[in-house]
């Protein structure tokens, strides 16, 4: 009767768990609202429990990089990078789109810790699942 129990329980957890949202933002604007206003709304989908996933591409990839100056949004008067900094710690997925590092003659090294390069067949096969909701800004 416990093994079942607790079979069933596991059961339960995993169905659960695959039914989570998943929601992936694609940033590419060189705009700060831009660039904020996905990151926010990523970060209110983690609030709520979405697995988040973040691919920066060409100007957005800039906030990624280590030590790069940016301007402050209001009215929490934080950065897009404070606020990509935030969602890495929070567990989002945060990587540069594959075509960024070497058409900026930057290095990996250059990231924020947690941002990676990305691998075009495993963001595309990220996408191909029916569970994954997109935004792009």
């Amino acid at each position: 009767m416990k093994k079942s129990l607790i079979l069933g329980a596991s059961l339960l957890a995993v169905s659960f768990s695959s039914l989570a949202s998943e929601l992936f933002v694609n940033i590419h604007s060189s705009q700060t609202m831009a660039q904020g206003a996905g990151l926010v709304l990523a970060t209110a989908a983690m609030e709520q429990k979405a697995n988040v996933r973040v691919l920066l591409c060409d100007a957005a990839g800039d906030i990624a990089i280590n030590g790069k100056e940016m301007p402050t949004l209001k009215p929490r008067n934080v950065t897009p990078q404070q606020m990509l900094q935030g969602l890495i710690k929070g567990g989002a997925k945060v990587e540069v789109c594959a075509l960024y590092l070497p058409n900026t003659g930057r290095q990996p090294s250059d990231l924020l810790p947690g941002v990676t390069p990305a691998k075009p067949a495993e963001v595309a096969a990220h996408l191909l699942k029916p569970s994954v909701q997109t935004l792009a800004f």
